[in-house]
């Protein structure tokens, strides 16, 4: 009778260890992949970043560009401004005073 319960216990044994190792091996196998897939995770959003800021950047060349051209029109303006005060100096209050009353008329509606 002793062999037979040493038999049992030993069977018992080697299904317990053989679950355990097939449980271990599911929960390495999980490990894996959540690992892979925060991997992935991580680069997507290493990629979304650097998209981000390369559309910043050019955002901000195009600011600056565009910052650029309208000091130079600002600048242009003022010549024209100065060359027509001078040449036309009624001609241009009286733009002047047509485009304040537009303005005012702007505003107030």
């Amino acid at each position: 009778m002793s062999t037979y319960g040493n038999n049992i216990g030993a069977n018992s044994d080697k299904r317990s260890s053989s679950g355990s190792s097939t449980a271990g091996s599911a929960a390495a196998d999980l490990s894996h992949k959540a690992s892979e897939y925060a991997a992935k995770a991580s680069e997507q959003v290493s990629s979304m970043v650097e998209g981000a800021e390369s559309t910043a950047r050019a955002v901000a060349d195009q600011a600056r560009e565009s910052g650029e051209r309208v000091q130079e029109v600002a600048g242009n303006m003022k010549t024209a401004i100065d060359k027509s005060v001078r040449d036309q100096p009624m001609a241009t209050l009286a733009v002047v005073a047509a485009v304040g009353f537009v303005m005012g008329a702007l505003w107030k509606s």
